[in-house]
């Protein structure tokens, strides 16, 4: 107990404080020079202590909570349907998680000891201004395990999506986005998906999307000019995108080789938008400016070729006799020359043979270590493409070769000609589409039954969900015919009845032997019969 009077020292009394303040407002204590700017700050890796200083940084009174969420199990992920699988359920993870009157962002870590692990957050009903996209854009690029983003009902702007575009290209292991619930007047969703975009899994569910976000988002999918190369499953049900847009969509599909999965249900399409997603499924013409980039594709692959055709190696020619006489004729002189040489240097004083005779024996040395050039070499130490020839003939293993990847399917070989057409084979990559809860009848089923049989067993379509529809699934006869050709394709099932094969082939060659067994006992029993009489 200190007595009355005595004073504590200052900087004892502080120090515990200043610790806490460090903590909060990023405070250095070496320096005394607090974090004035996000920009100076250094985030942890962990969004419970990142977020809430950058947003103090900013200026934020009323900061949003960062709450847990339950880690999701395998078995609720088995439980989804495929198309589901990486946009999980919102109703359910409201209920799970407990109630807050603030706003919060809600983490799911990868281990519950671990603050740095967050692999999923979650914005679930409330807005997100300039200022929270500018803290996301701050804390989430620094979330190393981050893999998930769920946004529903978060009120976003063109500004604000344009902002998350920046912040997903910045997330390096983030391939799943869900944005859902967030309509907008410019439906500009075709940022998120564009020829730069990384995102494997975009779910933009309940958005009212119409006619103009469907054309945005075709367009985005594939041109004549380029496609996205990296999205595989793309969910746009509960939406507003009709036949017009359907059409779009459609057209995005043309050229597109990476998107297998699509989900289009409850979005007003009837038999005419049908009728444009089935016609892409097939072989199509191409139009007037598919089939100028094609020529302009095919003329550079010419180009190309013929380029690392003039690159090939040629041996050099072997020399005549009145050539090797007159080499001979020159080395002689050459020889003498140097004998000369080398005895004005032996006369040369010590100090000039140290200095400018090391010189000439450097430059006599990379003289004669020269390599005679052929025909087809050149001078410069650039790295060039093998050819052909050169592969074949084994190029050397630590140069490595960049092989050119496929543009476009716009350069695809299996074309066939027709009545002044250029018919190029139809999507074959898309292996799942939704189309349940449409307007669709017997009419457009006629269309989808004909292309699923005609697309090649090693791709196409293996699931159609075609529920909900204007038409019988009971009485319907082409949309039970459609349902056992996708049964056939379905690799699932093939799989399941394999098995059930095997047991049945086992039964009946059990059956098969005890009847022979059966048999042999009544054959021996007669034989001892036969014997007694």
């Amino acid at each position: 107990m200190r007595k009355r009077g005595v004073k504590t020292p200052k900087g004892r009394r502080n120090s515990g404080i200043e610790e806490d303040l460090s903590k909060v407002a990023g405070l250095n204590i070496q320096d005394k020079s607090p974090v004035q700017t996000i920009e100076d700050y250094q985030c942890c890796g962990s969004l419970d202590v990142d977020f809430p200083e950058v947003c103090a940084l900013l200026g934020m009174t009323e900061i949003p909570v960062v709450t847990p969420r339950p880690k999701t199990t395998t078995s609720q992920n088995a439980e989804q349907s495929p198309m589901e699988g990486s946009q999980s359920n919102v109703a359910s993870s409201a209920e799970s998680a407990p109630w807050c009157p603030k706003n919060r962002l809600q983490v799911e870590l990868e281990n519950e000891e671990d603050p740095l692990s967050a692999r999923e957050v979650r914005v679930l009903g409330w807005k997100i201004d300039e200022t929270i996209a500018q803290a996301l854009n701050k804390t989430l690029p620094s979330l190393s395990n981050l893999q998930r983003l769920h946004l529903w009902q978060a009120g976003l702007t063109e500004r604000t999506l344009t902002s998350l575009k920046n912040t997903v290209s910045l997330c390096h292991s983030l391939r799943t986005v869900a944005l859902e619930g967030a309509p907008l007047p410019e439906q500009c969703f075709h940022l998120l998906i564009g020829e730069d975009s990384k995102l494997v899994h975009l779910s933009l569910r309940n958005n009212w999307i119409g006619e103009e976000g469907a054309r945005l988002i075709g367009g985005a999918l594939s041109t004549p000019r380029g496609a996205n190369k990296s999205l595989l499953s793309l969910n746009l049900t509960f939406n507003s995108i009709g036949d017009a847009g359907a059409k779009h969509i459609a057209k995005g599909l043309r050229l597109n080789r990476t998107l297998l999965c699509l989900s289009l249900g409850s979005n007003h399409i009837g038999d005419v938008g049908a009728g444009y997603l089935a016609e892409v499924l097939g072989p199509f013409a191409l139009t007037q400016e598919e089939i100028v980039e094609r020529r302009r594709l095919l003329g550079m692959k010419d180009s190309q070729n013929l380029s690392s055709d003039s690159k090939v190696e040629h041996p050099a020619s072997i020399p005549s006799s009145s050539s090797l006489d007159r080499s001979m004729t020159k080395g002689s002189k050459t020889a003498s020359k140097r004998k000369t040489q080398t005895k004005k240097e032996e006369k040369q004083a010590p100090s000039q043979v140290g200095g400018a005779s090391g010189k000439k024996e450097e430059l006599k040395a990379k003289k004669d270590t020269k390599v005679p050039r052929g025909r087809g070499t050149k001078s410069g130490g650039k790295d060039r493409s093998p050819s052909a020839l050169e592969l074949e003939s084994g190029w050397p293993q630590n140069k490595t070769v960049e092989v050119p990847l496929t543009v476009s399917p716009l350069v695809d070989t299996d074309v066939q000609y027709s009545d002044g057409q250029v018919l190029l084979p139809g999507n074959n990559v898309l292996t799942s589409l939704n189309l349940s809860g449409n307007r669709l009848t017997e009419r457009s089923l006629r269309l989808l039954l004909k292309v699923v049989k005609e697309q090649d067993e090693g791709g196409g379509l293996l699931r159609l969900s075609l529920s909900r529809n204007r038409f019988s699934l009971l009485n319907c006869e082409t949309y039970l015919r459609i349902q056992e050709v996708m049964k056939q394709k379905d690799p699932l099932n093939k799989n399941i009845s394999r098995p059930k094969e095997e047991e049945q082939g086992q039964t009946d060659k059990n059956l098969v032997d005890s009847g022979e067994s059966n048999q042999n006992i009544q054959h021996k029993e007669g034989h001892k019969q036969t014997l007694k009489q």
